[in-house]
């Protein structure tokens, strides 16, 4: 037993012995001094392996291509000339934005703000009066198509570019609520009233404390903090996709890559599919199957009884027909899309005499930042809703930039004073400050619509039986996803470094 028990004891010291030569402390490459430790100061390098995927989001992986129109301008507008861009890697929602899931957005704001403040819950409600039609017999959909457990899967409708956007903000929190209280920092409090909600940004800033239930380890105190921006943990906000960025997603080029280590797109797409009509082409029992769900022609939403195409005459189900090669269902028809950009007939990329603008390019930019006391340079407290105020920038601090000279920017070079360009909307143009550029075409629209470069507008703070959205993110870190690292990274052999002391 005596010989057990020093055998064991011995087993114990050299596990022991090689768990504490497995923690070697990471030191500064430039300094030498240990990271992640109290004695050293306490700064915190992370073993960070690249950001999660947002529920319903599929990561684009970003890349050149050529954006505009690629087919024949029917309409005449020249709104949309091709010209060469970048876009970023993003993520981008795999369906369009479901009844249930605005309904769930509901429920919560009558839950959390209701009582209190009951206008917040009557300016997110969609507007379904969009139906009516003076000589049509939609009523019924004015009742069920939002409503009705029969319609759960279908894409909202009638709700505008300013009440997308307010679902876009609180879907960003309650996701990152969730990361909180899976990973055991935060209880779950589905109770919360008026300011005292979870809002990412004021949590950040230390305005939201919740009910705790465990933070994570403080290497400067000892202590626990709760949970910051470099920890990685709280994904970027959802918001609406830029023009550029729904066009990108929805032609989904990369399908037409010869190889993947060839820079070479081997044909262009008319729409979200290769070829150029609107059926399934391969010979299989697919062949002549509609791809998408739009309005084939005049009085024909979805084809004879018994031999229905598309199989809907007003919307269908998010994840009806083929998703394309990113993943995504219903890039063409189905409903109009919302993006961020403010409409303009010409595009940034289409003034020749502007340089830098083919990366990410968008159209809408107010420059703002969150609103600080004076005297301590913190953020002045949250509003009524728990969220942090914001202001526009400073005109005589953008005055001293280089790289812009005003905080609003979205009338630039077309409708400024510099352009000589006048909107007199309601006069002579339906183009105005409020104007949204919608992509994709709807299923009480042509096929000519569901290009991806086609574009339409419609102002901001109104809604349409045929127009809904799906939510966007900004993917941070590697554009190529978790696996791989950003940048070429070539494998070096390195000689150990001698140190000097310990």
């Amino acid at each position: 037993m005596k010989k057990t028990l020093i055998h064991g004891l011995s087993l114990l010291l050299l596990g022991l012995l090689v768990v504490s030569c497995g923690r070697k402390t990471e030191r500064s490459s430039t300094t030498n001094w240990k990271y992640n430790d109290q004695k050293w100061g306490g700064f915190e390098k992370l073993n960070y392996e690249g950001q999660a995927t947002g529920p319903n989001l599929v990561l684009i992986e970003g890349g050149t291509y050529t954006q505009g129109l690629t087919d024949q301008d029917v309409t005449f507008e020249w709104n949309n000339v091709p010209r060469r861009v970048t876009i970023s890697s993003f993520y981008m929602d795999e369906t369009e934005v479901s009844n249930i899931d605005y309904r769930e957005y509901l429920y919560w704001v009558a839950n959390t703000w209701g009582e209190s403040f009951p206008e917040a819950w009557q300016r997110a409600l969609p507007d379904t009066l969009v139906w009516r039609e003076e000589l049509a017999f939609n009523e019924p959909l004015v009742e069920t198509y939002f409503r009705h457990p029969a319609y759960d899967d279908y894409p909202v409708v009638g709700v505008s570019w300013v009440q997308a956007n307010e679902y876009a903000k609180w879907r960003t929190d309650r996701v990152n609520e969730m990361i909180l209280i899976e990973r055991g920092v935060l209880e779950n409090t589905p109770d919360q009233k008026n300011e005292n909600n979870f809002n990412s940004e004021a949590y950040l800033v230390g305005q939201y404390e919740g009910s705790v239930r465990k933070n994570l380890p403080d290497r400067r105190t000892g202590g626990e903090r709760p949970v910051r921006l470099e920890d990685g943990i709280l994904l970027p906000t959802y918001r609406l996709p830029t023009e550029a960025e729904w066009e990108y997603a929805a032609a989904a080029l990369i399908g037409n890559q010869a190889t993947s280590k060839d820079e070479l797109i081997t044909d262009r797409r008319i729409y979200s599919w290769d070829g150029n009509t609107v059926r399934y082409q391969k010979r299989n029992r697919y062949q002549g199957k509609i791809l998408a769900n739009f309005k084939r022609s005049a009085g024909d939403y979805g084809g004879m009884a018994g031999a229905l195409n598309d199989k809907a005459f007003s919307p269908a189900p998010v994840r009806s027909n083929w998703p394309n090669d990113f993943g995504l269902y219903n890039m063409a028809g189905n409903v109009n899309e919302w993006t961020a950009d403010l409409y303009r007939p010409l595009t940034a990329q289409d003034l020749v005499d502007v340089e830098n603008m083919d990366l990410n390019p968008y159209r809408g930019n107010t420059f703002m930042h969150k609103e600080t006391d004076p005297a301590t340079g913190a953020p002045v407290q949250k509003d009524d809703l728990g969220r942090l105020k914001y202001v526009v920038a400073d005109t005589t601090e953008t005055a001293l930039r280089d790289n812009y000279k005003r905080p609003e920017v979205f009338n630039y070079l077309d409708g400024d004073k510099e352009s000589e360009v006048e909107y007199r909307y309601g006069i002579s143009t339906l183009v105005s400050d409020k104007a949204r550029v919608i992509k994709g075409g709807s299923w009480a629209d042509r096929a000519w619509w569901l290009s991806p470069g086609a574009r339409r507008f419609l102002e901001e703070d109104k809604a349409s039986k045929s127009v809904g959205f799906r939510c966007a993110m900004t993917r941070v870190g590697s554009p190529t996803g978790n696996a791989e690292p950003a940048g070429n990274q070539f494998k070096v052999k390195k000689k150990p470094v001698k140190r000097r002391y310990k």
